[in-house]
């Protein structure tokens, strides 16, 4: 009766199928940032660079807002892979990394807001720029939305937010190198500030896709 239990246990472990290990989140957000890259670097090459960027790039003020929003990309990536899995890979204080790098750019941000005097005049358009933004982040956060739903999350809330924020940050960076805009204002009421809004609709579509 053992031996026919024994050969039992032995032929369920054989018919099994192999378990492919999930990847670290390192690499898995490895390997999203070099999609975002490729994607932003195809964007661009439709939409074409603004005609004064090697000049702006010149502007210490506006390296440091591309430079933040940049870490932003890179750092919600990172946190967006960390959240997919329930212990966070005992990586709990890189999951939170995008909070100081947001805390950054609000600061760039400010100093920039303050250094625009006499402002610049904003250019004629105004929402078609958050238009913009979202419509290329679609791509981006339905791909990461997908692949982070192989995971068990359980921090959906968080994980569906940051997922997001690193969708249209990439889009907020496309339009920055793409668009011929110098008012500070503009930037920060049309680009930016709907980043709290997107950030609670992540929260509301983790819950409803991550969730499990």
């Amino acid at each position: 009766m053992m031996g026919k239990i024994d050969e039992l246990i032995d032929k369920l472990a054989q018919d099994a199928p192999t378990v492919k290990p999930a990847p670290h989140p390192v690499v898995l957000s490895l390997e999203w940032t070099m999609v975002a890259a490729v994607y932003l670097g195809v964007s661009l090459i439709i939409s074409g660079l603004r005609p004064d960027l090697m000049l702006k790039l010149q502007e210490p003020l506006f390296l440091a807002e591309i430079a933040a929003l940049t870490g932003i990309v890179v750092t919600t990536c990172l946190s967006a892979a960390l959240l997919s899995f329930p212990d966070l890979h005992q990586m709990r204080r890189a999951a939170f990394a995008p909070a100081i790098v947001f805390a950054l750019f609000v600061l760039v941000i400010l100093i920039a807001w303050r250094a625009d005097s006499p402002p610049a005049p904003p250019p004629v358009h105004s929402f078609e720029c958050t238009f913009s933004i979202t419509m290329l982040a679609v791509l981006p956060a339905v791909w990461t939305f997908h692949v982070m739903r192989k995971f068990a999350s359980t921090h959906h809330y968080w994980a569906g937010s940051i997922a997001l924020l690193f969708a249209f940050s990439i889009g907020a960076l496309w339009l920055r190198l793409y668009e011929l805009n110098d008012s500070v204002m503009h930037v920060i009421e049309w680009h930016y500030l709907p980043m709290i809004f997107v950030g609670l609709a992540g929260m509301w579509l983790g819950r409803a896709i991550l969730k499990w």
